[in-house]
């Protein structure tokens, strides 16, 4: 690996243009995969990241829609919408060497995810993850590093990007073990200023940040409040309760493990304040919602356990019955 990593990042939405310009402005060699007015507007004007703080900072990063431009490289993050991955897997075969580290930081459980974890995963084919096993063919399981997405941000404007809470990306390998890649990894994160603690236990971290999405985004899209009021009224505070319950059950039957109990991670999300879920955004927006790696995919593994999801069945009934009508 080069002394300067190269490092793209794939999708760049709100998170992975937020990643961008800080490492961007802290002299990381990075690159971005970008699209339509959003790609535009970076070349015109430069990528304008504004502050919880109050300051605007302007980043210059390479920023591409052809990814085969980018040549091979170190690390690939992938900040995509879990449910675009499948259809992008092919145009990051140019980014690929025998040494690029993947890095999975987008929402939902990453292709890896069940990759010898338990008896028998080898052969869980989860629809809702990667179809086809798309990425885990491509992509490949020994190329990856799996990385938890905390902060919250929003594209406000082609080219602008809000900072809306936290800097923090838990970062490690799927077996837990030490590595150079992941050192590599969590000293650039801390070079441009995010905290990118490094776990030993990163499928625990992963599973409690889906055990929060996988309630509070279809709730807010049906509902069509922000999480502050979802976690205050009684009766959507309750229907997580139940969600998570039923989740928290699976997770155990395969072995993952929650360090927090569900007021907790309840409380987590409400301090985000009057913040819109990224399924509610995506929703205003005319976008497609992430609905299946988010929710269908607990339903998924409810199905192949044997174990009754009833509420989980109900709220993601709905919410792709109102997908449908968008």
């Amino acid at each position: 690996m080069s002394n300067r990593p190269r490092v793209c990042i794939f999708g760049a939405g709100a998170i992975g243009s937020y990643i961008g310009a800080e490492f961007c402005l802290a002299g990381i060699n990075v690159s971005l995969v970008a699209r339509g007015a959003h790609l535009a507007a970076m070349r015109e004007r430069g990528l304008r990241l504004q502050m919880i703080e109050g300051d605007e900072r302007v980043a210059w990063p390479t920023c591409t829609d052809v990814p085969s431009a980018l040549g091979v490289q170190d690390y690939l993050i992938i900040t995509l919408k879990a449910h675009q991955i499948p259809g992008a897997i092919e145009s990051m075969i140019p980014l690929l060497g025998p040494d690029t580290c993947v890095v999975t930081a987008s929402n939902g459980l990453p292709y890896w995810f069940f990759d010898h974890v338990v008896e028998g995963s080898d052969d869980m084919l989860l629809h809702a993850i990667d179809p086809g096993r798309a990425q885990w063919r491509v992509l490949g399981t020994e190329r990856a590093v799996g990385c938890v997405v905390y902060p919250a941000a929003s594209v406000v404007a082609p080219g602008v990007i809000r900072h809306e809470h936290g800097r923090k990306f838990p970062i490690g390998e799927p077996d837990g073990a030490p590595s150079g890649r992941v050192d590599q990894l969590h000293d650039l994160f801390e070079h441009a200023g995010f905290d990118a603690p490094i776990r030993d236990d990163i499928r625990d971290e992963i599973w409690l940040k889906l055990w929060g999405n996988l309630c509070f985004n279809p709730i807010s899209v049906l509902t069509g409040t922000t999480v502050d009021v979802i976690a205050a009224n009684p009766e959507t505070r309750a229907l997580c309760e139940h969600m998570m319950g039923e989740a928290k059950a699976i997770g155990e039957r395969l072995g993952l493990h929650l360090r927090v109990d569900a007021k907790r991670r309840i409380e987590g999300v409400a301090a985000l304040g009057a913040h819109k879920m990224s399924m509610l955004q995506d929703l205003e927006h005319g976008r497609s919602m992430e609905i299946e790696p988010l929710v269908g995919v607990v339903q998924e593994l409810g199905r192949l356990l044997h174990m009754p999801t009833p509420t989980i069945d109900v709220v993601l009934a709905l919410v792709r019955q109102r997908a449908r009508c968008n």
